[in-house]
């Protein structure tokens, strides 16, 4: 029999080396577009996929994640004008998270920089940004390319992680947050680092397309006595928000894809000029942020809100004192873990102080009940267990 190739036409979207374990999962056939991929949504039952995140071990497909190979005498110089961070101060071994900016000091997108050797790092990040990072490396010994398809990665999170990868026979009660250790995996290794996008214990494991299926067998295997079950991507926004993250182009957007100039964000007005390493030289950016930090220049605030009753302020918009718009949410949930009604927004930072009033819609039978709501700027995250830290992790 002659089997037609697939063009590109036919199949517009990629799968990954996951796919054939994913597809059989996915009950409700539920799926999304993640940069160019065919990925799960919801599986089976969105709560039970947010439970096993909570509560047992659960699996993530991360292989539509953007990864970046940065090799050469210069790659950590380069890093180090590219992004907020000090790249050359990690250690071989060691990730961090990082951002990184265009010459106007506005977010381009943020990401986890895996420092793999002592001229060898990959960048995983949510968007696509070649020609820019091409365009950083200039003047630097440096090669840059995208290794996406070269990677095939797995997340397991929650709180049994650990567990399962001892039953499936890799030690990592050594292995510390923003760590990594690599171990021997079939006829190839497993890379194993202590990250992950919940909040909580668990890891991320890398390894080649061809162990792909080998692997995700593996874990199902050694997971089935925690309860271990693949998770979708809306199970992973609830922990996320849960964990107060953020994700490109849902929190903010990225500079170079806004149509409209005041759409775009600094660090500081996402909250995250911690990471910025103002020591270590130029990066880009630098000048622009300086100069809002000293200047006190800040439009907007990211923040986080509680918000009163169960109904989530998905969409809101932000008043102060009823009668001045203020901002807007770009994420909301009841939390079932935290059991906390929250939202993530931006402020206009003059109305911080102000009595602020989240207006949200509840559907309810069919028709849209408008309620006014007193809302409070919090801290974040609304969820941080002391298991996430623990070295070596607890046995749950």
């Amino acid at each position: 029999m002659k089997v037609e190739p697939r063009l590109h036409f036919h199949m517009p979207l990629q799968r990954t080396p996951f796919h054939a374990r994913t597809s059989a999962a996915n009950v409700l056939n539920q799926w999304g577009n993640w940069s160019g991929y065919t990925t799960a949504l919801v599986f089976e039952d969105e709560a039970m996929e947010y439970s096993a995140i909570r509560n047992a071990a659960s699996l993530y497909d991360l292989c539509p994640m953007v990864k970046y190979r940065f090799t050469g005498p210069d790659a950590a110089a380069c890093l180090d004008r590219l992004t907020l961070r000090a790249a050359s101060r990690l250690s071989v071994g060691g990730v961090h998270y990082t951002a990184w900016c265009d010459d106007a000091g506005k977010f381009l997108d943020d990401g986890t920089l895996f420092r793999l050797g002592p001229e060898d790092f990959r960048l995983c990040c949510q968007e696509r940004h070649l020609p820019w990072l091409i365009d950083s490396a200039l003047g630097f010994d440096v090669r840059v390319r995208e290794e996406t398809e070269e990677v095939a990665a797995l997340s397991l999170q929650g709180p049994c992680s650990a567990v399962v990868l001892q039953a499936a026979g890799f030690d990592v009660s050594a292995l510390k947050p923003f760590r990594m250790m690599s171990l021997p995996f079939g006829d190839g290794t497993l890379l194993i680092s202590r990250t992950g996008f919940t909040g909580d214990l668990g890891y991320e494991l890398w390894t080649t397309p061809d162990q792909a299926l080998r692997l995700w067998d593996h874990l199902t295997v050694a997971g089935r006595p925690w309860g271990i079950r693949p998770v979708g991507s809306s199970a992973l926004n609830l922990a996320r928000i849960e964990a107060g993250f953020v994700i490109t182009n849902m929190d903010f957007i990225a500079a170079h894809q806004a149509v409209r100039e005041d759409r775009t964000r600094s660090p500081i007005e996402m909250a995250l000029d911690w990471m910025i390493d103002w020591d270590k030289g130029h990066f880009n950016g630098r000048r622009a942020l300086l100069a809002e930090r000293e200047g006190k220049t800040s439009r907007w605030a990211f923040v986080g809100l509680d918000v009163p009753g169960n109904v989530p302020a998905t969409g809101a918009v932000i008043y102060a004192g009823k009668t001045k718009e203020a901002g807007f949410v770009t994420a909301a949930e009841w939390l079932p873990t935290a059991k906390r009604n929250v939202a993530l927004a931006h402020i206009e930072r003059k109305y911080l102080k102000s009595d602020l009033w989240a207006d949200i819609y509840a559907l309810r039978e069919l028709q849209y009940a408008r309620l006014m709501l007193p809302v409070t700027v919090t801290e974040r995250p609304f969820f941080n267990p002391a298991r996430k830290r623990a070295t070596p992790p607890g046995r749950f």
